[in-house]
């Protein structure tokens, strides 16, 4: 099997169901959920799996996920059966509340960046929220486009952030604080004061 087939070269690609020109919303959309699973495989890379076995666990499944939601992104059939479902972002929501219990206080707006893993981690919340717009964007201009995938997106870019702060503090590397921020964030911490 050739991996190039010349069927693109004049700017056009295939969709489930149709052809649609390369630079078209929906594929900008698929394209940014691509470039998206790619930096989440990059950071497991930069993850050691004895310290960071549950986040490479997620990370596995998002990246499952992320297929299954740019799948039904490139869906164009009639009748359409799609892969994504409410369910991981239940499970996001769940590992994200189970992450907060271990991340350190948070009171300012912190830059990207720490150990390795966690600034990848980081670049890939931000094209997870690029992903996210370009999604919504295309719901507006088209009608048979599964909603699921925002929601999907949005949880996701938070957990993402969330994972990012726990790969740092499980390095011990300090969150790094935007100098200018006011203290935007208060703890729900039981037995802590509200901010």
């Amino acid at each position: 099997m050739k991996i190039y087939t010349r069927t693109g070269d004049k700017g056009q690609t295939s969709l489930i169901g149709g052809r649609v020109d390369k630079d078209s919303l929906r594929v900008e959309a698929y394209g940014s959920m691509d470039e998206l699973n790619s930096f989440i495989g990059k950071a497991m890379t930069e993850l050691d799996p004895a310290i960071f076995t549950d986040i490479l666990k997620d990370l596995e499944a998002i990246q499952n996920e992320l297929f299954d939601g740019g799948g039904d992104l490139a869906n164009v059939m009639k009748e359409r059966h799609y892969k994504l479902n409410e369910e991981p972002i239940a499970v996001l929501e769940q590992r994200i509340d189970d992450l907060m219990e271990e991340a350190p206080e948070l009171e300012r707006f912190i830059l990207p960046g720490g150990s390795p893993g966690a600034a990848t981690l980081h670049i890939a919340r931000t094209v997870a929220r690029r992903a996210e717009r370009l999604t919504v964007t295309l719901m507006k201009s088209e009608e048979e486009v599964p909603a699921v995938v925002q929601r999907y997106l949005n949880r996701l870019s938070d957990y993402l952030f969330v994972a990012a702060r726990i790969v740092n503090a499980r390095l011990n590397v300090p969150d790094n604080e935007y100098v200018r921020s006011a203290k935007v964030f208060r703890t729900d911490k039981p037995g802590k004061d509200k901010k």
